[in-house]
């Protein structure tokens, strides 16, 4: 180094020396959404993460219960022909909405959220391909088996003559839409998936603002617009999700979302990965459906007034769904994400807090219940034997809910880790104490409402101890290698 360069690089430099000089510094690049999203479910507050991503499935759902309350009032203006009819048809499509949704949607937002924790950007992509062939193949299944299987089924439930034909009329038009049906919702998962579940909750909102005035247009007809009848509601529905599906399949496309989608050879690792979690989940799905419809036949043993008292009474269960489901698929992001991180601790974690609060939520409900059954049972009956069937009911069975609301919760959590045999195992366990030992416990031993209640509660509470089993054995917060 020459005397005039050690002379310069003693003596003080000037401002603009200074800035002339100084090695040039790039700005930080601004985080993506989809960076921040999984930034925050790998490291903000476990309980208000969770509440700000469930409040908008919840509000998905709702807007869901508002369509179809709607459409049944619609299509009860057409007479009690066509009311039967959808009446009919209408745990078919609840079945179909359980098992795209909460069932092989969970595996599709289980693979993903444990895909994009892990930093495997490519899997969650192609996941949402393999999402739309697992689809096509689900909902052409249900098009096909309502077309061709549809009346007999219906006319085994009970249908005859109007009704029968109403019934065939609305599933034929229903499950037209059945793919788009499947590919919505499981695109829908794959963005809860990836913590994005806001657009799901848009494209929801907006699909009810459209239907609730589309559906009685087509039904009943005006101006140019053709009286469809019953069929109408069956086209109204097909249309809306026909738009939805080309909305998302368009916005996942273009990778605005954190995630793209587009055509790649298919793995049968990647549909293995979300058929462990979906399939179990779906079979979980149909046992918590047929839970119900055996403790109702056991109960309409009892005679119409009992029948109509549990009714009332259960009607509590499918309130509390949205608000545990919206809950439980937010835990089930968040334990995927950060499993697929190799976070287990704060997995673990994110589980427990998502029990505690799904078992305060519903317990809380489910007391002021048990302490106040009428504010209840008033709302629809004051006839004396339905409100005493409903109150003995009320008074066994919802100081339980708090175990439904752990159970619920901390099984989504167990299918965020990729195991979902154990909860199947807890709604088993469920289904033989309550159906089982309540047919046994009445026919058997001559109990009477109280007495088939205590083995409700007695089958909650089995599950929720399963539950707890599944959050405290360490095999369901090991990692999985190769993942």
């Amino acid at each position: 180094m020459s005397v005039e360069d050690a002379v310069a690089s003693a003596s003080p430099a000037t401002p603009s020396q200074s800035r002339a000089k100084a090695p040039h510094r790039e700005a930080a690049p601004v985080p993506t959404a989809a960076e921040q999203r999984r930034a925050a479910l790998l490291a903000a507050p476990i309980l208000s993460t969770l509440l700000r991503l469930a409040a908008p499935t919840v509000t998905v759902l709702v807007a869901q219960t508002a369509v179809n309350i709607a459409e049944a009032y619609y299509v009860g203006h057409l007479g009690t022909d066509a009311l039967a009819g959808a009446a009919l048809v209408f745990p078919i499509f609840m079945l179909m909405t359980m098992m795209s949704n909460g069932g092989f949607g969970s595996g599709v937002s289980s693979s993903v959220a444990r895909a994009y924790g892990a930093g495997r950007r490519d899997d969650a992509d192609a996941a949402l391909f393999h999402a739309i062939v697992l689809a096509i193949v689900a909902g052409g299944l249900f098009t096909l088996g309502a077309t061709l299987g549809g009346p007999a089924l219906y006319r085994a439930l009970g249908g005859r003559e109007g009704a029968l034909a109403a019934a065939t009329t609305y599933s034929n038009y229903l499950f037209a839409g059945a793919i788009p049906v499947w590919i919505v919702n499981l695109q829908a998962a794959a963005l809860r998936g990836s913590g994005n579940v806001k657009v799901p909750a848009l494209v929801t909102l907006v699909g009810a603002i459209v239907t609730i005035p589309l559906s009685p247009l087509l039904i009943f007809g005006f101006g140019p617009v053709p009286r469809l009848g019953i069929g109408g509601a069956g086209i109204a529905f097909g249309l809306y999700y026909g738009a939805a599906m080309l909305f998302l399949l368009r916005y996942m496309s273009s990778g605005a979302s954190g995630l793209t989608l587009r055509i790649v050879p298919l793995r049968a690792k990647i549909f293995a990965d979300m058929l462990k979690v979906g399939i179990p989940t779906a079979i979980n799905a149909v046992l918590t459906n047929l839970t119900v419809i055996l403790v109702t036949a056991a109960v309409g043993l009892f005679g119409t007034s009992a029948l109509a008292g549990y009714g009332i009474a259960s009607r509590l269960d499918y309130i509390m769904i949205p608000l545990l489901f919206g809950l439980s698929t937010a835990t089930l992001t968040m334990v995927g994400v950060n499993m697929g991180a190799g976070q287990t601790a704060r997995a673990r974690r994110i589980g427990w807090t998502s029990g505690l609060a799904g078992m305060v939520m519903t317990g809380t409900i489910g007391i002021l219940v048990a302490i106040f059954p009428t504010a209840w049972l008033h709302l629809f009956s004051h006839d004396a034997g339905v409100v005493g069937a409903g109150m003995t009911y009320l008074r066994i069975v919802a100081p339980a809910y708090a175990a439904l609301g752990f159970g619920f919760a901390t099984s989504f959590a167990a299918q965020g880790t990729g195991r979902a045999l154990g909860p199947l195992a807890g709604s088993f366990a469920r289904i033989l104490l309550a159906a089982g030992g309540g047919w046994i416990a009445v026919t058997g031993f001559g109990a009477q409402m109280a007495g088939l209640a205590t083995m409700v509660t007695v089958s909650l509470m089995a599950y929720a101890a399963i539950c707890a089993l599944i959050m405290l054995s360490p095999a369901t917060w090991r990692a999985e290698h190769g993942a």
